[in-house]
């Protein structure tokens, strides 16, 4: 009888460990993002004053010797990485959008300072050439719990708010820029010898008939039917996050570049 009384004591005390170990984690995690939220607070502040700043004349040059945006100068300033901002209206994404050439997913785990954090940044495809207009610019996002990064992209699968979102913001550092969403799926990250379409084989520049291959499948796989169809020449815009439908699950929304913005 006290040997079944010890182990019930020994087992209620690893409970109660796991619980504590448990709410410590949920408690470490959103303390972590709140802490995100406001870095990205702030570097959203300075890009709105930035812009509001009808005084500001100073000219500064990327390292290709292009003149940016008043918008994104103190920002580059900061890090050099930043090739863009993608904003989503009525949602949490308004973000920073980085780029390293050797090193893709190098803002996987790292914030605007490139210290570490689990959120991340939006991350554009090394592959990709912002200016290439037979290309598609793939930019990845963590779909965080907390609601940060691109956790909203499934919101496009509400009916109402994909019929009241349709067009995506992405400004690069030089001119400012809006998609026409075309095509939201589900999908994965699939095994090599899997004979099915996969998505994240199109990125960058694509030849006429990779172009129309890559559209074709998505606008196959779209939940919706009713958005145009890009034509080739158009640039495309994809934004991925993780899904949790499936293994290894992705939520992709595709748009195309409008003219004349």
């Amino acid at each position: 009888m006290k040997k079944k009384r010890t182990l019930s004591t020994i087992l209620l005390i690893l409970l109660i460990i796991a619980f504590l170990a448990s709410g410590g984690y949920l408690f470490h995690y959103f303390w972590m993002a709140k802490q995100t939220e406001n870095e990205l607070s702030q570097l959203q502040q300075i890009r709105q004053e930035a812009f509001s700043d009808t005084e500001e004349k100073t000219e500064v040059k990327s390292e290709t010797g292009r003149s940016i945006q008043k918008g994104y100068r103190k920002l580059y300033k900061k890090n050099s990485d930043l090739i863009g901002w993608v904003t989503v209206k009525n949602t949490k994404i308004d973000y920073p959008v980085m780029q390293t050439k050797k090193d893709s997913e190098y803002y996987l785990h790292r914030n605007f300072e490139k210290k570490s954090d689990v959120n991340g940044l939006p991350f554009l495809d090394a592959k990709c050439d912002i200016d290439e207009p037979k290309g598609n610019l793939m930019v990845y996002g963590h779909h965080m719990k907390s609601g940060l990064m691109f956790a909203h992209l499934e919101d496009f699968e509400k009916a109402d708010f994909y019929k009241k979102h349709k067009t995506i913001e992405f400004d690069t550092l030089y001119e400012k820029r809006q998609y026409e969403v075309v095509a939201v799926f589900r999908s994965k990250v699939y095994k090599e010898n899997e004979d099915v379409f996969k998505y994240y084989r199109y990125v960058g520049k694509l030849s006429k008939k990779q172009y129309e291959t890559y559209v074709k499948n998505c606008k196959k796989l779209s939940i919706y039917k009713d958005g145009a169809t890009p034509a080739y020449g158009e640039q495309l815009l994809t934004l991925v996050t993780c899904a949790y439908h499936t293994e290894n699950g992705r939520f992709v929304v595709v748009a195309r570049k409008k003219e004349n913005v």
